[in-house]
């Protein structure tokens, strides 16, 4: 089914608090997407974010952000668990999330206990997870992990309220899950043995990507890459746990940076730049299948047996990359804005797109959007431009929108700053840079989104969505 969709992350949402949440305006613009026909939501990854503010390297890599929280909906629900039905649910859900909560909770705790100190610069019993120390957190901090707990338990039940919502105006949510995450995390002090880490957490072999479009250093992230022959010896538990764990929040899951399932960049812990790394081999072929088998046993495969999953499958893809990707049946990206280098067989360009199991964008939460982008060309590259478009670009982003939407791909999803033809003012993010990302937010309310909607709902329905 052809369909349309917008990507706005929550946190850029209008509303009373900090930052956009779960709350009332969240529902209204899931109203007003369904009322005007548009099918799919993708926002960013949920987590926690790290202390530049991004989500794609998060201290937990279940969790939810305390931040998107709803307080005003909390405290209007008595916010407590005052029923027994109230008690049950939240006991059955510790349950069935012990494979992260227990651990984030602890995770969390200690981070307040040494004032935010990395985990490996704990005392080394709790570094190391010594029984003795766990035990005596728990007992002693008991108080301090059940409330983080059911702050983990309130976020779900306001995020699930926003599914059902979502499901009853017939619009999919389409999340993101990054690849890695944290070298200070749950996930990295809990599991030490399955990251590149040391006994004392110092970093041996990191994640990133050689030079590229984006940088030519390349980029490095400073996460740890997972040691991949322990999750063979688990059966990939860790993330078969973790990308069901995502499944259960979304309809949909772009699994960020998929080339890495095939071959990853490694580089040395202590490098001060990305480009001498090597590429080294993933088990990305038996983890999917072993995740397809697990969401079989659940009921979450697609129709025709698919996986629920998008590949994010920008750069330099190898022929082994499209192998996993095609040989799972995922669609994969393409991105407008690197259409136009001139080159008449551009992977990017409607034309070329093999088939329809693609999702386009114009641009993504990493690129300007697309009247930032126009605004930076030259003279030449507009011009070719107008020459693939037929006419003069006169509204960037909505021009870029038209073409998305008739083009071949099943899936074309616009960022809301290009129906709203905001500058670079509005950008979400600048890879490689730490300061001035993902800030950007909404300050008009929802109602005065009608027309953009409206307008992008029916330039859908005339590209057949």
């Amino acid at each position: 089914m052809r369909q349309a969709g917008v990507l706005l992350h929550v946190t850029a949402l209008p509303g009373p608090q900090q930052c956009g949440s779960f709350g009332q305006e969240a529902h209204d613009w899931i109203s007003l997407l369904g009322r005007h026909g548009i099918k799919v939501w993708q926002v960013l990854p949920l987590a926690p974010v790290d202390g530049t503010g991004s989500p794609y390297s998060s201290p937990s890599g279940s969790a939810l952000n305390p931040a998107l929280l709803d307080r005003g909906r909390l405290a209007s629900e008595g916010g407590s668990l005052h029923t027994e039905a109230d008690q049950r649910d939240f006991a059955r859900w510790q349950r069935r999330q012990r494979h992260w909560l227990q651990d984030h909770c602890r995770f969390v705790v200690l981070k307040q206990l040494h004032a935010g100190a990395a985990w490996w610069q704990w005392p080394r019993e709790l570094a190391q997870r010594r029984r003795r120390a766990l035990h005596q957190l728990d007992q002693q901090q008991a108080g301090a992990l059940h409330n983080e707990a059911m702050l983990q338990w309130q976020l779900q039940r306001q995020w699930q309220a926003l599914r059902r919502h979502a499901s009853a105006n017939g619009v999919q949510i389409v999340g993101d899950l990054p690849f890695y995450v944290a070298h200070d995390s749950a996930d990295v002090w809990s599991h030490p043995a399955l990251f590149s880490v040391t006994a004392g957490g110092r970093l041996l072999q990191q994640s990133g990507v050689p030079p590229d479009y984006f940088s030519h250093t390349g980029q490095l992230w400073g996460t740890p890459v997972y040691r991949w022959h322990h999750h063979w010896l688990t059966g990939f538990d860790w993330w078969i746990a973790r990308l069901l764990r995502q499944l259960e929040l979304y309809d949909l899951l772009r699994l960020d940076h998929f080339r890495a399932l095939q071959a990853f960049w490694c580089v040395p812990g202590e490098a001060p730049t990305a480009e001498k790394g090597l590429w080294r081999l993933s088990p990305g072929w038996p983890l999917l299948g072993l995740l397809w088998q697990a969401c079989l046993r659940r009921g979450l495969l697609l129709q025709g047996g698919r996986l629920p999953l998008i590949a994010e499958d920008l750069g330099v893809m190898t022929r082994g990359v499209e192998w996993l990707r095609d040989g799972f049946r995922l669609p994969g990206m393409k991105i407008l804005q690197f259409a136009f280098d001139g080159e008449a067989d551009n992977p990017y360009l409607p034309a070329n797109f093999k088939g329809r199991h693609w999702v386009v964008y114009t641009g993504t939460h990493d690129n300007a959007t697309t009247l930032g982008w126009w605004n930076q060309l030259d003279g030449e590259s507009r011009q070719r431009i107008e020459q693939t478009l037929g006419c003069a670009v006169t509204a960037p982003g909505w021009q870029l929108s038209e073409l998305a939407l008739n083009s071949s791909a099943d899936l074309a999803v616009v960022p809301l700053q290009d129906l709203l033809e905001l500058g670079d003012e509005a950008r979400f993010n600048t890879p490689g840079t730490a300061s001035g990302n993902w800030s950007w937010r909404l300050h008009q309310p929802i109602t005065s989104l009608e027309g953009p909607i409206k307008g992008y709902g029916e330039l859908a329905a005339r590209g057949r969505r």
